[in-house]
C-alpha cells in the first residue's frame, strides 16, 4: 500500500464538469450536488469490480474534472474487519507517522465502465438527482404554507389533480376541489398552499380551493386595502362552491370596510366570485359586541332580539315567525356559515316560539316555588317575574332584594327566606342518606363544584368513588346528570378535580392526561357542527 497516489489511478473527465452543471442548471440544485452523486455512482462501480467489502472511494476534482479512485484501510487498535482495518503496527511499516484514526490509502486504476456497471452507475446518478430536486422543492415550498400558487394541471387521477407549479409538483385532492368543478389537462389553476411535508416518496405539497384563507387571499390580491391592512378580514366561512360569508374590520373610522371589498359595481367582489365557481359571498361588518355580530352575520334576515349564553358559548336569536326560513337558510346554510363566523353555537327561534318557551319556563318556576316554598301563585309569579329561579337564590338573596318586590315587606321576605333555608336543609338531609344508601364516598363531595344532587346522580350512575369518576369523561358524566346541571366545561373540571390524587403535588398531569377529558367536547362539537 502506498500514501501517494499514482497516475494510473487519476483520470481526467473535464465533460464530467460539463455535464454535472447541465443537469445542475436544469434540474434547479447545486452543482457540487450533482458531482457527489457522480461520485457514489463511481463508488458503487468500484466496489462492484473489487469486491463490496472494501472501503473504496471516489472523488472527482471540482476544477479539472479529474477522477480518482483508491481503498481505504482504517488504523485502529483492534481490528474488528480485517479488510477495512489494520493495526498501529503494520501501518506504520507501510507509513512511519501512521497514528490511530488516519487512513491508509491504496490507489486504484480507473475503471473501465462495463454496460452492467454503467447502467448502475446511471441509475445511483438518477436516484441522487431526483433526492437533490426533491430537497430543493422542499426547501422552497416549506414556508410557502398560506400563499396563493398559479400551476398547469399536469394530470388527473382519480379525481385528483397533480398541478405542475414549474419547479416543483403539488397535489389538489378531491376533497380540496370546489364540488362540480372540472379541470383538463393544461389548464391554468390557481390554488392555496394548505401544508408541505416530507414523505417517504419524497416531499408532498398539499393545496386547497376550498379553504377559508384561500378566499381570504383572493380577496387580499383584488382589494389594496386588505393589502395595505387598512382593512382587515377577521374570519371567513365557506360553503364551496355555494355561499361564503366574510367579516371584514375598517382600521380606518373614514373608510367602510365593506364598500372597498365590493368595488365599483361590484367588480373587486365578482372576480372572486368568478374564481370561486359562482359561489356567493356575504360581506359583513365586524363588531366587538357578539350579539351586533351574529345579527350582521345572518343577514339578509331579521333579527328581533338576542340572548347570550356565554358559559356555554351558545346565543339565542329570535327572528319574526316569516323570517324563520331566510334566517335559517336553505338545509340550515345560513345560520350554519354564521356560526363558523363567528365561533358561537347559534339557535334560531321564532317570536311565537320563543314566547312559548319563555311562558313554560314561567309556569315551571312558579310551580317550583309554589312546592317548595308552599306559597300562593301570586307571590310565586312575582319572584319568576323579578329573576328568580332557584330556592338558593331566595334563601342567600340580601334581604333589601326581596322587599323591593312590590308588595313584599320585610316580615314577608324573612318568612321566605326561613322557608326557603328549610327546604334546602330538609332537601340536603335526604340526599346525604341517599348517598350513604348508594354508598358514595364523601371525597366525591368535597370537590369543588359538587352538590348532593351531583352525588346522588352520579352514586345513582354506579360511580363510588373518586378514581370511578376520574376514569369518566366528560360527556360520560353530563349523561348521568339532569339537563343543564352542569356545563361541559365544569364537568371537565370536576374530572380533572378527582384526577389530582393521582400525581404527587410537586407534579403536574401529564399534558395528554390533562386533554383528555376536554376531548369530549371536541367531539361533541364537532358532531353539532
Amino acid at each position: 500500500m502506498s500514501e501517494t497516489m499514482t497516475t494510473d489511478a487519476v483520470h481526467a473527465r473535464p465533460e464530467l464538469l460539463l455535464v454535472a452543471e447541465t443537469v445542475a442548471r436544469d434540474k434547479g440544485i447545486e452543482q457540487d450536488e450533482v458531482l457527489e452523486a457522480m461520485e457514489q455512482a463511481i463508488q458503487k462501480a468500484g466496489r462492484t469490480k473489487y469486491g463490496q467489502e472494501h472501503d473504496i472511494r471516489a472523488t472527482i476534482d471540482r476544477k479539472s474534472g479529474e477522477i480518482t479512485l483508491a481503498r481505504y484501510v482504517e488504523v485502529v487498535e483492534e481490528i474488528e474487519n480485517e479488510i477495512t482495518q489494520t493495526t498501529l503496527d503494520a501501518a506504520q511499516k507501510i507509513k512511519a507517522d501512521a497514528v490511530l484514526g488516519d487512513f491508509l490509502i491504496d490507489p486504484l486504476p480507473p475503471i473501465d465502465f462495463g454496460r452492467i456497471a454503467a447502467q448502475t452507475a446511471k441509475q445511483v446518478i438518477v436516484q441522487k438527482v431526483r433526492d437533490a430536486e426533491r430537497k430543493r422543492q422542499y426547501e422552497e415550498y416549506k414556508d410557502r404554507v398560506g400563499e396563493i400558487v398559479n400551476g398547469l394541471v399536469k394530470r388527473v387521477e382519480f379525481g385528483n389533480i397533480i398541478v405542475d407549479l414549474g419547479r416543483g409538483e403539488a397535489l389538489l385532492r378531491r376533497d380540496e376541489a370546489i364540488p362540480r368543478e372540472h379541470f383538463n389537462n393544461g389548464d391554468r389553476i390557481r390554488s392555496y398552499i394548505v401544508d408541505v411535508r416530507e414523505e417517504l416518496r419524497g416531499p408532498q405539497i398539499f393545496l386547497s380551493r376550498t379553504h377559508p384563507q384561500f378566499m381570504a387571499k383572493l380577496f387580499a390580491q383584488e382589494v389594496p386595502e386588505i393589502y395595505d391592512g387598512i382593512i382587515e378580514i377577521k374570519s371567513v366561512a365557506r360553503d364551496p362552491g355555494s355561499r361564503a360569508k366574510i367579516a371584514v374590520l375598517s382600521h380606518d373610522s373614514s373608510i367602510d370596510p365593506v364598500g372597498p371589498c365590493i368595488g365599483m359595481r361590484g367588480s373587486r367582489v365578482q372576480a372572486v366570485v368568478g374564481e370561486l365557481q359562482g359561489e356567493k359571498i356575504d360581506i359583513i361588518q365586524w363588531s366587538e359586541d357578539p350579539a351586533t355580530f351574529i345579527v350582521n352575520a345572518l343577514a339578509p334576515a331579521e333579527v328581533a332580539k338576542v340572548v347570550l349564553d356565554e358559559e356555554k358559548n351558545k346565543i339565542e336569536v329570535v327572528v319574526p315567525d316569516e323570517q324563520l326560513s331566510l334566517a335559517i337558510g336553505r338545509r340550515g346554510q345560513n345560520v350554519r356559515l354564521g356560526s363558523q363566523l363567528s365561533g358561537w353555537d347559534i339557535d334560531i327561534l321564532t317570536e311565537a316560539k320563543e314566547s312559548e318557551r319563555r311562558q313554560e319556563e314561567f309556569n315551571t318556576r312558579s310551580a317550583m316555588f309554589v312546592e317548595e316554598l308552599d306559597v300562593d301563585e301570586v307571590i310565586a309569579h312575582l319572584l319568576v317575574t323579578e329573576g328568580f329561579s332557584s330556592v338558593e337564590q331566595v334563601a342567600f338573596v340580601p334581604m333589601e332584594d326581596l322587599m323591593d318586590i312590590e308588595g313584599f315587606d320585610e316580615e314577608i321576605s324573612e318568612e321566605l327566606r326561613e322557608r326557603a333555608r328549610a327546604h334546602i336543609e330538609t332537601r340536603d338531609a335526604a340526599l346525604a342518606a341517599r348517598c350513604v344508601e348508594l354508598g358514595v364516598s364523601d371525597e366525591i363531595g368535597a370537590l369543588d363544584g359538587v352538590s348532593p344532587q351531583l352525588m346522588v346522580a352520579v352514586g345513582e350512575g354506579g360511580v363510588k368513588s373518586l378514581d370511578d369518576l376520574a376514569d369518566l369523561a366528560g360527556d360520560e358524566l353530563l349523561e348521568m346528570l339532569p339537563a343543564g346541571m352542569l356545563t361541559m366545561t365544569e364537568a371537565n373540571d370536576v374530572i380533572m378535580a378527582a384526577r389530582a390524587h393521582w400525581f404527587p403535588e410537586d407534579e403536574e398531569a401529564p399534558a395528554e392526561e390533562t386533554a383528555e377529558a376536554g376531548d369530549a367536547a371536541e367531539e361533541t362539537a364537532e358532531v353539532k357542527d
